[in-house]
């Protein structure tokens, strides 16, 4: 089922760049890592209209493409050559459930967004010879590696824009992301990582998928039953269809290293200094974007990194779908979206 689950049909067309064997910052490699991305646009004789574009938990690059990319938009394939990239372990990327045995399953090396973020780097100077990017954003985990690219190469990086994301993990976010990882490990079928099929731990995978949405979305959201505008007919109808149809065919072990990655990121390790120190290091004209009503990364602890970046602004936007607004059921908050990176896209 996972396998079927990860497919161009669902979510293509998509290629895979090869980075061949690829050293892990905390040690072990994987073994011909590939990346799997989409591209959009034509790149300038000069390269300096590229955007990068990576994808947060759970996602790909499919639902980056439907709800933000498309003429008129900020992220216009018309003006930009518009990179998708899916990061390693989502299932389109080399992941646990895609490795060749015995590197695959609860084998699977451990992974920080310090890898997705060189191992993007080098995909994209070999593949398109890139030396700027004209901006790199992401919601989310996307918001995390975004950080990382601004940290990790402050030249490379002109604009910036981080999205219901933080740099470093709270205590509040670390302990919801290891909620979500015990929904998933408690079922027994999980047998510490090596079921015979993802679907076996659909138990585990349904706790997930409540928890979930029952963070992500806002007391709003459930109480004036906002789950009827996208056809939904009943709450219990809303998380079967939405919530459970959207993780039970994913793999638990993908889940787990992306939810790992997201738990422990802590973007002063990047240099060695601590979070202000590595944050001080940003060159890009940013754009720090929050939603107010999101419970998975408040505005306070955004606001609050936000004012370590130089030539930085805190932008907020509303949505009584909090967090997971993202996924783009919300139109007036991704024209909120899309009117901010415009802003920040003109600017020089």
């Amino acid at each position: 089922m996972s396998l079927s689950y990860y497919s161009q049909d669902l979510h293509g067309p998509f290629e895979t760049f090869s980075l061949g064997d690829f050293e892990l910052e905390q040690g072990g490699k994987i073994r011909n890592l590939e990346l799997a991305y989409a591209t959009f646009g034509q790149l300038s004789t000069k390269k300096d209209n590229a955007i990068l574009f990576p994808t947060w938990y759970s996602g790909s690059s499919k639902v980056l493409e439907q709800v933000y990319l498309g003429p008129g938009r900020a992220l216009d394939p018309e003006k930009y050559f518009i990179i998708l990239v899916n990061q390693i372990g989502n299932g389109l990327s080399t992941s646990p459930s895609n490795a060749r045995p015995p590197y695959d399953a609860a084998r699977f090396p451990a992974v920080s967004i310090g890898d997705d973020v060189r191992g993007q780097h080098k995909f994209i100077t070999d593949k398109f010879g890139l030396s700027e990017l004209a901006l790199v954003l992401g919601f989310s985990m996307g918001a995390q590696q975004t950080y990382e690219w601004a940290i990790r190469y402050p030249d490379f990086v002109k604009r910036a824009a981080p999205i219901a994301g933080t740099a470093k993990g709270t205590p509040y976010t670390r302990a919801l992301v290891d909620n979500f990882i015990e929904a998933i490990t408690s079922d027994p079928a999980f047998d510490g990582g090596w079921y015979k099929e993802a679907r076996d731990v659909h138990r585990g995978l349904r706790r997930h998928a409540g928890i979930f949405i029952l963070a992500g979305h806002t007391p709003v959201f459930f109480d004036q039953g906002l789950w009827k505008k996208i056809g939904f007919s009943s709450l219990e109808d809303f998380v079967t269809g939405y919530a459970e149809a959207h993780f039970v065919p994913q793999d638990p072990n993908n889940l787990i290293l992306l939810l790992t990655k997201w738990r422990d990121y802590d973007a002063g390790k990047s240099v060695c200094r601590d979070l202000a120190g590595a944050l001080a290091q940003i060159k890009a004209k940013t754009f720090v974007i929050a939603i107010e009503e999101d419970g998975y990364f408040s505005r306070a602890a955004i606001a609050h990194e936000q004012s370590l970046i130089p030539n930085s602004a805190l932008k907020t936007v509303s949505s009584s779908w909090g967090h997971l607004a993202l996924f783009g059921a919300d139109q007036a908050f991704y024209e909120s979206i899309d009117t901010t990176l415009k802003e920040l896209l003109g600017g020089s």
